[in-house]
C-alpha cells in the first residue's frame, strides 16, 4: 500500500484487475488535475472501460462511449505540456489531433514513452498498483475490456 502525502491530489481508482494510486501533479498541469478530480468526483470514471491497450506502450480509458471518440460534456481542455517524462507508470491526458482537445480520456504509460514529452499533458503517476495496470487486457479495441470499477480522490474516501 503507497504512503499517500496529499489525499487532496491522489486518486485511488479500483479497477477489474485490482486498485491503483495515482499521485497528481498540480504543480505541473493545474487545469488537468482540476479537471480529473472534477470528474471523479461527478462518477464519471466508474464503470468506464480501458478501450485501447497497447502491449509496451499505454493503456487508455476516459472515453464514456468505450471507444476513444467521445468526452465529458465539459469544454476541451488547453494544453499544459510540461517537462514531466512519459515513462512507466505516468498518467497523461489523451488528445485528438488539436493540442488543445484533451477532455476525459487519459493513458497510463506501461513503458518509456518519452517521444510523448511536450506534446501530451502528464498529470501524476502510479505509486501503488502498477502491476494490475500489466494485467489489463489487451486490444485495439479490447475485446471483453477491464474497467474502471470505481474512482475516488484520497480524500473523499
Amino acid at each position: 500500500m503507497a504512503e499517500i502525502k496529499d489525499p487532496e491530489n491522489t486518486i485511488v481508482m479500483e479497477t477489474s484487475k485490482g486498485e491503483v494510486t495515482i499521485e497528481l501533479w498540480p504543480d505541473v498541469a493545474p487545469k488537468h488535475v482540476q479537471r480529473i478530480k472534477e470528474l471523479t468526483r461527478e462518477g464519471f470514471y466508474d464503470g468506464i472501460v480501458f478501450h485501447r491497450v497497447i502491449d509496451g506502450f499505454m493503456a487508455q480509458c476516459g472515453c464514456p462511449d468505450g471507444r476513444g471518440t467521445g468526452g465529458s460534456s465539459k469544454p476541451d481542455l488547453e494544453q499544459e505540456f510540461n517537462e514531466k517524462a512519459h515513462v512507466r507508470g505516468v498518467c497523461s491526458m489523451a488528445r485528438a489531433q488539436n493540442p488543445n482537445s484533451a477532455n476525459s480520456q487519459f493513458f497510463i504509460c506501461f513503458d518509456d514513452a518519452t517521444f510523448l514529452d511536450r506534446q501530451y499533458t502528464a498529470w501524476g503517476q502510479v505509486i501503488d498498483g502498477m502491476e494490475n495496470v500489466d494485467k489489463l487486457k489487451r486490444g485495439e479495441p479490447v475485446q471483453d475490456p477491464d474497467n474502471i470499477v470505481s474512482m475516488k480522490v484520497a480524500a473523499d474516501a
